[in-house]
């Protein structure tokens, strides 16, 4: 079956920033989560996903088709869900739904409707006058009102309440159960990927650092902690980043199961949360930059 999203040396140069060969795919009835520290290149990629900025070079397919030369085709399949509300903030939920309605050529007003009352959100109330969780369900709303086969998220999550993102966590996980769908979920609060994400590419200074599914990830990954005289006896290619205490040093290991067959004791593994991966990929107690 055709992936929903290919991504094949994607580059995108700028005078501070470059995008250098990106590369993932993200087949059909899984959700990716996309994730980076803020300036990481998320937000570029995704915009260059949408051609809403020309790339320097690469291939991007979405459905299997390129999305520059299919443009409208594949954008008619595309729902997205941005950070920030990009609607007209002076009309009401109904007229701004009039004016996005006749983009789409699959647009289903009783689907609209639906999604309106499940997230109860009035029709008659204006944009403006909608909290940030309430927009966000309304731009969801929106993005799943057209048959949608793939959807965008960037930062959906950023600054909402703990209630409201796990009603979007259910949504989605609702929606993947369509093994047509696929979604591209784009954000730093990797907790909310803990709970839905099927695979995970990392994102570091404009290159893709990390890109598995999540689960042996997380499995072949480990947290090891020990006393300090053991720290230079792990192997430098296996350690991802250290953080050193009175006590002694926790670092994150790319293969746990080689630390526990060199250390029979003395040392203890735990299994990493995402956010265990994102502080060590790129943070500043990168192995590189303590010697080890």
């Amino acid at each position: 079956m055709t992936p929903l999203l290919e991504i094949k040396n994607l580059r995108k140069n700028y005078t501070a920033f470059s995008l250098k060969d990106i590369s993932f795919t993200l087949e059909r009835g899984f959700i990716m989560g996309f994730i980076g520290p803020n300036g990481a290149g998320k937000s570029t990629t995704i915009k260059l996903i949408l051609n809403l900025i020309k790339k320097d070079g690469g291939e991007i397919k979405i459905f299997g088709k390129d999305n520059i030369k299919n443009e409208r085709e594949v954008k008619n399949k595309i729902g997205f869900v941005l950070d920030e509300s990009y609607y007209y903030e002076d009309v009401t939920l109904l007229e701004m739904k009039n004016i996005v309605a006749p983009f789409y050529k699959e647009w289903d007003d009783e689907v609209f409707h639906r999604h309106l009352k499940n997230f109860n959100l009035p029709a008659e109330k204006k944009i403006k006058e909608l909290s940030k969780g309430m927009k966000m369900k309304y731009s969801l709303a929106i993005a799943l009102s057209h048959h949608a086969d793939l959807l965008i998220m960037d930062e959906p999550t950023s600054g909402l309440d703990p209630l409201v993102r796990s009603e979007l966590l259910d949504i989605l996980t609702e929606l993947i159960q369509d093994e047509n769908k696929g979604v591209l979920f784009s954000t730093h609060i990797t907790s909310d990927l803990d709970k839905v994400a099927d695979y995970v590419a990392l994102i570091r200074d404009g290159e893709i650092v990390l890109n598995d599914s999540k689960d042996d990830i997380l499995e072949r990954h480990g947290l090891v902690k020990g006393p300090k005289e053991i720290l230079k006896q792990l192997d430098s290619d296996n350690v991802i980043g250290v953080r050193e205490n009175r006590y002694g040093f926790e670092a994150l290991v790319r293969d746990k199961n080689r630390v526990l067959k060199r250390f029979k004791e003395g040392v203890m593994t735990e299994k990493p949360t995402l956010d265990d991966i994102l502080i060590y990929y790129t943070g500043r107690n990168r192995h590189a930059e303590l010697g080890i």
